[in-house]
């Protein structure tokens, strides 16, 4: 923390711009060493904050480039630190070289994540909105954006704040009449403090829950594809990516290996695995792609089930219905453009999964995408993403810790329950505030804190 930190804050590459970050104690004396201002009257002691400044970086009398150079002072900075930021032509030679002759005079090449874990280490954001800053960097669609732009804001911390806000009155409270037995007392307290824990584990249980949800907006919808052979699985992927990224034919078992694509669809990801037909084969290569379209649907958050509306139900069919009857599925009548009767599959699809979502389409002629657009965003997000009240949680360290903070609330109303002394709640409520805490860097070692910057890009 004592050391002047350097590094490229830009994708390094051949572009518009670079820009190298300098911050610390001595970031202002490092680039007074090597800029040369086109302002004559200019001088970096005297500098204003936060303005930027036209001049050449120099280097024994020889010119490097021309450059802009910003000048932000402590402690209104990211780093709550002084910075200086150098923006210099994008070229890989020159970006190197100007960092080189930073770290040359004085400074020292900054470890991935550091700037940020300093902000946090100075108190200018707490753990979670740290976490949000790669969330933002990592960001696969708008959705997962907004997430993280409000937790960068502080909403999750807010949250947090308010229930540890919470617990902390019934330790002190129960603390109080522990040691002064003659002038307060417990009476009616097991009600009050009942109540609150009852809305305590309520706002708990809801961050939980939402954090399903959290690491879907995030991470994508893990999706799988399933039906018999040539049932327009493949065409459907096509469609939905708009090219041909699938081989499709009329010959029955083309796909034999599982394919996998991103799809961003109105805001959301899918990460769709396009699989083998399943039916009964007796082809060696083929089982092996049916295996594996059986084992990616275990683990699929959506199961998509095409089933041609030219042909009736068979024993296949009713296999593939028996996979999915207790799973989160879309059943898809595809060949709608055939211009073919499909009540009847329809009814006894129904007949096998009474509850079904049956949608009809033609992966061929692009008619049903965006109802299935729609019956998505409702099945997984009651068809909108609040981003003004919900919280949705990202990580899987905070859900954790919710976890953990949520049985010890829970330990708490039982031990009223069950009339144990007052002495017993407030350790289940030391353990909540404390695995609260940890959420938002309140209480927290080291080597995590390390092990969470370290997965951030070099110069943020």
């Amino acid at each position: 923390m004592a050391d002047t930190i350097a590094a490229i804050a830009t994708a390094l590459g051949n572009s518009g711009i670079s820009i190298i970050r300098i911050s610390g104690d001595d970031a202002f004396s490092i680039i007074e060493k090597m800029f040369i201002p086109k302002n004559e009257s200019f001088s970096v002691r005297n500098v204003k904050s936060h303005t930027i400044h036209y001049g050449v970086i120099n280097e024994n009398e020889k010119v490097i480039d021309e450059v802009l150079v910003s000048f932000m002072k402590a402690p209104n900075t990211y780093t709550t630190e002084d910075i200086v930021e150098i923006n210099c032509h994008g070229g890989i030679i020159v970006t190197k070289k100007i960092l080189d002759l930073c770290i040359k005079n004085g400074a020292r090449p900054a470890k991935p994540g550091e700037y940020t874990e300093r902000a946090f280490l100075n108190g200018r954001i707490d753990l979670s909105q740290a976490e949000a800053v790669i969330e933002v960097i990592n960001a696969k669609n708008k959705n997962a954006l907004n997430t993280a732009v409000c937790q960068l804001r502080g909403n999750i911390s807010e949250r947090i704040k308010d229930l540890r806000e919470k617990i902390l009155y019934n330790i002190a409270f129960i603390e109080s009449v522990l040691d002064d037995p003659e002038h307060l007392s417990f009476d009616g307290y097991e009600e009050r403090l009942r109540n609150d824990m009852n809305v305590v584990r309520e706002e708990i249980h809801t961050l939980v829950s939402n954090a399903e949800n959290g690491r879907m907006i995030t991470e994508g919808i893990r999706t799988v594809i399933l039906g018999k052979p040539n049932a327009g699985k493949s065409s459907f992927l096509n469609a939905l990516m708009g090219e041909e990224r699938a081989i499709v034919t009329d010959i029955e078992g083309t796909t034999r290996d599982t394919l996998e694509e991103t799809i961003n669809l109105a805001g959301i990801s899918l990460n769709i695995v396009d699989t083998a037909g399943i039916r009964e084969t007796e082809d060696i290569i083929e089982k092996i792609g049916i295996e594996k379209a059986i084992s990616a649907s275990e683990t699929a958050d959506l199961i998509i089930y095409i089933v041609d509306g030219s042909k009736p139900i068979d024993n296949n069919d009713k296999i593939i219905l028996n996979m999915i009857k207790d799973r989160k599925s879309i059943i898809l009548i595809n060949k709608i453009d055939l211009d073919v009767d499909n009540n009847k599959v329809k009814a006894e699809i129904q007949s096998e999964m009474e509850k079904a979502i049956i949608l009809d389409i033609s992966a061929k002629e692009f008619i049903g995408l965006d109802k299935f657009t729609e019956v998505i965003k409702d099945m997984f997000f009651k068809g909108d993403i609040n981003y003004n009240d919900e919280v949705y949680i990202t990580s899987l360290r905070q859900k954790a810790n919710l976890e953990k903070a949520l049985h010890s609330i829970e330990m708490v109303i039982n031990a009223i329950d069950d009339g144990m002394p007052e002495d017993f709640y407030s350790i289940d409520l030391s353990v909540a505030y404390e695995e609260l805490g940890f959420i938002i860097g309140e209480s927290v070692e080291d080597d995590l804190v390390d092990k969470i910057f370290r997965e951030f890009c070099t110069g943020k």
